[in-house]
């Protein structure tokens, strides 16, 4: 398989061409400056059985253990921020989807966003989505980083972008409770936004998660021929939803990505007619691993199926060995990327006090 494209970005060739290992030092050490570390890991050092100083490979991370994610919804993010960063922080605090609790959050700097925005600008280079179009939104925003995809599009990729909010911690509830009707009202309305943008304005891309633009299409498959593409994000997609996509594009592109508040990892192409929907970290920052389901620390054979291990290596946030509610197959690049990926992403286990919603 041919090394990994770059669509042009500088910052993305430096990222591919990163020894993990050597990266790996330079996040744990101004993580753990003595003076100008994170203050949520100075803390936490002393209550480990080793020195974190002395990590020198990508490996030894797995000595920190899974990462605790309740720390995520009780502390106060700029902890985990080293102080090389100038207080007071100015910026934005971001959300999980908080589907199986309260929310978890953490604070992205100037770097991290553009780092997400680099890789976001790849994908659409990649993936066929022309710069300069209209899209249309229709995503989670407020506190959920997806709906800093605005941004993303409008600046980096010099795009117009419409917008419709959707807050897809109100479906989950009332899918807990039982009260599909009042989900599906949500829906309906949804839709109806989304229709009346795509009725009366140009609209080349839509930007939307695979649930919802399965709605789209069965509503409105009139609309959905008109677009130039549509652009996904989620869990919920698998290769006979993108073949029915596709076909309601009518010659149109259809994108996926698959990440979450902590990370996010772009597309290959589809292998198998559909069968395969592999995707790759946006490297070194962020890695992926699966893992036996029942021993984090086991990496699962590749082609077999796992729970997704995702460690967060950013210079201005650290996360090692978070252990998503996915699973995956683990994926081999073969030369394709500098590091392992996922393939058919799908929640770990889906009962009423976790579903998946509209997301």
């Amino acid at each position: 398989m041919a090394a990994p494209t770059t669509a042009g970005s500088t910052a993305i060739a430096a990222w591919l061409d990163t020894d993990l290992d050597a990266w790996t030092r330079r996040v744990v050490a101004r993580t753990f400056d003595s003076e100008l570390g994170s203050p949520y890991w100075l803390r936490r050092a002393g209550e480990l059985s080793f020195d974190p100083r002395d990590v020198t490979r990508y490996e030894q991370l797995a000595e920190f253990g899974p990462f605790p994610l309740n720390d995520l919804r009780t502390l106060d993010p700029a902890d985990l921020v080293p102080k090389a960063v100038a207080r007071p922080l100015v910026g934005r605090v971001w959300d999980s989807g908080g589907t199986t609790g309260d929310p978890c959050r953490v604070f992205y700097t100037p770097p991290m966003l553009v780092h997400r925005a680099e890789w976001r600008r790849w994908s659409f280079v990649t993936e066929g989505f022309q710069p300069g179009r209209t899209w249309l939104q229709a995503t989670p925003t407020g506190p959920h980083l997806i709906g800093n995809g605005w941004w993303e599009v409008s600046e980096f990729h010099r795009g117009r972008v419409y917008g419709i909010d959707m807050d897809p911690r109100w479906v989950k509830r009332m899918l807990r409770a039982g009260r599909m009707d009042a989900a599906n009202e949500y829906v309906e309305h949804l839709l109806d936004q989304m229709c009346t943008v795509l009725l009366s304005q140009r609209v080349d891309y839509v930007n939307t998660t695979p649930a919802l633009f399965q709605a789209l299409v069965r509503r409105a498959p009139d609309l959905v021929a008109r677009l130039s593409g549509a652009r996904l994000s989620g869990t919920q997609i698998n290769g006979r939803m993108l073949r029915t996509f596709l076909e309601a594009l009518d010659g149109g592109t259809c994108g996926i990505s698959y990440g979450n508040t902590f990370g996010n990892a772009a597309s290959l192409p589809p292998e198998d007619d559909g069968a395969v929907l592999p995707y790759v970290p946006n490297y070194p920052q962020v890695t992926m691993a699966v893992v036996d389901k029942q021993d984090w620390r086991r990496e699962v054979g590749h082609g077999e199926v796992g729970q997704v291990r995702l460690t967060v290596l950013h210079e201005d946030l650290f996360l090692p060995n978070v252990l998503e509610r996915d699973q995956a197959v683990r994926y081999d690049p073969r030369g394709a990327w500098p590091s392992d990926g996922v393939a058919n992403v799908r929640p770990l286990q889906v009962v009423r006090s976790a579903p998946e919603g509209i997301y």
